[in-house]
């Protein structure tokens, strides 16, 4: 049984809440065991040129400088896929240089790509446990960040409403999370957004429209003020109806393979302006009765495509971020001294620390059509012909109850 006498914890992928709470969590359990901790900056990139710029020692004045409110990490990020450098010896070049600086084991902070590296070294030799991190949520475990951005993609859409009510606008909001739409799915459930589009469901354009008319007529032709909106909040990855990317195809990819995906908010708007020039007499009749028609200047609701980009996932940290930061670094300690290598915490649970293999936690995990068929009866559209039979199952939950179900 390997003893463990100096950890060193490293930061990779894209920034968001949470994290440097992970990176508190990790050292004060490593304090209190009398461990060695160390900083590995720059996240790979800094891990494979260990030799050249050597680990920060994390003192107590260090970590006490650090504020876990704040997003992002104060050790860095790079997105580096250790196998894809031009090096033969990489492997053996990473391990000599953890020897060199008496380094046990790592303690890998990340998301999807970060774990699959994780996976990659522990292959090679490499002692790690890795804390899972995405804003995105589709590891098969909460990870930190996830709250944190959803509640700045609730917050900006909220905010985004004044102005779409003064103009009388529909306000399309594209928001970051590749191939899965938690956080366009959660962001839009807690600002009210009337249609949310998420990559797990092919977007028929017809179909949103048809809402957008419904509900900006009601509003319009109701209010007292004639003052309407319609908020749009859609995850970059969709997909339309015939199951194409809605993004330019010539964007680049990064350094993992994955294309840079942008521009689905701007497609949306297209189609939907095309369909609502094509409906011209509907709205004319609309808005002659709102008393706000103007022949070639006000025809048609006007729309606004808006990327907030990196703005949800920097900034702050929600508590809860900061609160499974802290567990899932401490956690990770615990489990390197107990000679446990090549897992995904999970979280601790009633003292409890649960993890899984890292090569289970980066399986992609997607929104639950049974979740968008409940919110579907609250009148939410996510551009698709709504189900006519909803019966989600009613079960008692028997015995002691998980937090992380």
């Amino acid at each position: 049984m390997k003893q463990i006498k100096k950890i060193g914890i490293l930061t990779s992928g894209g920034d968001c809440g949470g994290l440097n709470a992970v990176i508190v969590g990790a050292a004060n359990m490593a304090k209190a065991n009398n461990i060695e901790i160390v900083a590995i900056t720059n996240g790979y990139a800094g891990l494979y040129n260990l030799d050249e710029v050597p680990p920060v020692t994390l003192t107590d004045e260090l970590v006490d400088e650090i504020r876990t409110a704040r997003a992002g990490s104060v050790i860095g990020h790079s997105r580096v896929k250790i196998s894809k450098i031009k090096d033969d010896n990489k492997y053996n070049k990473i391990k000599n240089n953890l020897e060199k600086y008496n380094i046990d084991a790592l303690i890998i902070a990340g998301g999807d790509d970060t774990g699959s590296v994780a996976v990659d070294l522990s292959n090679n030799g490499v002692n790690c446990v890795h804390a899972p991190k995405t804003m995105d949520l589709d590891l098969q475990t909460y990870s930190v960040g996830g709250d944190s951005t959803i509640n700045r993609i609730s917050k900006f859409v909220n905010d985004l409403r004044t102005t779409a009510v003064t103009h009388n606008r529909v306000v399309i909001v594209e928001v970051f999370g590749r191939y899965a739409g938690h956080t366009a799915f959660r962001g839009g459930i807690g600002a009210d957004a009337d249609c949310i589009l998420i990559p797990e469901v092919n977007v028929d354009y017809k179909v949103v429209y048809e809402h957008l008319k419904k509900r900006f007529t009601e509003r319009l032709l109701n209010s007292k003020l004639n003052a309407a909106s319609y908020i749009i909040v859609t995850a970059e990855g969709i997909k339309n109806s015939e199951g194409n990317l809605c993004t330019d195809a010539s964007a680049a990819t990064d350094s993992f393979g994955h294309q840079k995906l942008s521009g689905a908010g701007a497609y949306l708007k297209h189609e939907l302006e095309k369909l609502a020039k094509q409906d011209k007499d509907y709205w004319k009749e609309i808005y002659k009765k709102a008393g706000t028609y103007i022949e070639n200047i006000n025809e048609t609701p006007e729309m606004r495509d808006l990327l907030p980009g990196h703005l949800v996932r920097c900034g702050d940290s929600t508590p809860y971020d900061v609160s499974f930061g802290k567990q899932c670094g401490g956690s990770a300690v615990l489990l390197l001294l107990n000679n446990i290598f090549g897992v995904t915490v999970v979280g601790l649970d009633q003292g409890v620390i649960k993890y899984i293999p890292v090569k289970e936690a980066i399986v992609q995990r997607y929104v639950d059509l049974k979740d968008v068929d409940f919110h579907e009866k609250l009148g939410v559209c996510f551009g698709r012909t709504p189900i006519k039979n909803f019966n989600p199952v009613i079960e008692k939950v028997e015995g002691k109850i998980s937090r992380y179900m």
